[in-house]
C-alpha cells in the first residue's frame, strides 16, 4: 500500500480545516503517474484505515513530504564504498562497529517537487540518495528480532548535505540540517522489503549514484534497536539509512532524482536560497 499526504483544490473544507489529506495511491506498481489515483484516508493511517469515498486523479494532487516528523534519525558511514569514497578513495574503509547516527531537524523536511534551497554560505552542497524507514508505532528498547513490527513503511529520501561546513565544523548538525536538506517522498510503501532495494540518484537524467540496501553494513533492524535503546522513536519518525558511493555536488539550476526500488521517484529541484 503506497500512503501519501497531498492537498487538493477541491477536497471539502471539512475534511480538513488545514487542506492536507491523506490517502493510498491506486494503480499498478511502475504505471505512469497519469494512470494512478488517490483515494482519501479519514483521519491518519497510524491504525486500522477508514476510506472517505473520495477519489482523485494523482495528476490533480499536490504532493506534499508523506510524514512531518518529530524527527529524523540519520546514519553516517552505513555503506563501505561511501566510507572508502570519503576517505578519498585510496584508504580502506574505516568501519564502525556500531552505526553513526545523528539528528536532522523536522524543519528540514520537504516533499517531492519542492525546491532544495542552497545557503549562500556554503560552497559544496551535496546530494545523497538513501532509503528512508516510517516508525508506525512508539520504539523503546527493541530487540532487533522486534524492531520491523514497528515500522509503518519506507520511502526514498535525499540527505543533503553542506559538504563544506560537515567538514569545517568536524560534525553534523549544521551541514546537514539547513531547511529543505531532507526531501522525503512521493509516498510512504507499506508492504516492501528493504533488504535488497537498489537507490539511486541522478542529476539532470545523468545517473550519479547506483547501490542496493544489500550493501549496508547494519540493516534496518540494527538501526532501529540501536536508536531505539538511546532515544523513543514515535509514529512518524524517519530514520534515514546510510548512502552509498557516489555523492557529488549540485548547483542552482541543477534537478535531483532520488529512486528506490518498489517506491518511486523522488525529485526536486535546487535553487539559491
Amino acid at each position: 500500500m503506497r500512503i501519501a499526504r497531498f492537498v487538493h483544490p477541491g477536497a471539502a473544507v471539512s475534511a480538513s480545516p488545514a487542506g492536507v489529506l491523506w490517502g493510498t495511491v491506486e494503480g499498478p506498481p511502475g504505471a505512469d503517474l497519469a494512470a494512478l489515483t488517490v483515494a482519501g484516508i479519514d483521519g491518519h493511517p497510524f491504525g486500522p484505515l477508514t476510506f472517505t469515498g473520495d477519489r482523485w486523479a494523482l495528476a490533480d494532487v499536490r504532493l506534499l513530504s508523506p510524514i512531518l516528523p518529530s524527527k529524523v534519525v540519520a546514519v553516517g558511514k552505513n555503506y563501505a564504498d561511501h566510507v572508502k569514497e570519503m576517505a578519498g578513495g585510496s584508504a580502506p574503509a574505516a568501519l564502525t562497529e556500531h552505526p553513526l547516527i545523528f539528528l536532522k531537524p523536522s524543519t528540514s523536511v520537504i516533499g517531492t517537487g519542492d525546491s532544495i534551497r542552497l545557503p549562500p554560505d556554503s560552497v559544496r552542497v551535496d546530494y545523497e540518495a538513501e532509503l528512508a524507514v516510517v516508525i508506525g508505532r512508539p520504539a523503546r528498547d527493541v530487540t532487533r528480532e522486534q524492531a520491523m513490527s514497528h515500522v509503518l513503511g519506507y520511502t526514498a529520501a535525499n540527505d543533503v548535505t553542506a559538504r563544506d561546513q560537515q567538514r569545517a565544523d568536524g560534525q553534523f548538525t549544521r551541514g546537514k540540517g539547513h531547511d529543505s536538506f531532507c526531501p522525503i517522498g512521493p509516498w510512504i510503501e507499506t508492504v516492501l522489503d528493504p533488504s535488497d532495494l537498489r537507490v539511486r540518484a541522478s542529476v539532470n537524467g545523468e545517473l550519479r549514484q547506483d547501490g542496493r540496501t544489500s550493501q549496508m553494513i547494519h540493516d534496518v533492524a540494527t538501526l532501529i534497536a540501536f536508536m531505539s535503546a538511546v532515544m523513543t522513536l514515535l509514529p512518524g519518525d524517519v530514520i534515514l539509512t546510510g548512502t552509498p558511493a557516489g555523492v557529488g555536488p549540485i548547483v542552482a539550476g541543477d534537478t535531483v532524482t532520488v529512486e528506490i526500488e518498489g517506491i518511486g521517484a523522488l525529485t526536486n529541484p535546487v535553487v539559491n536560497k
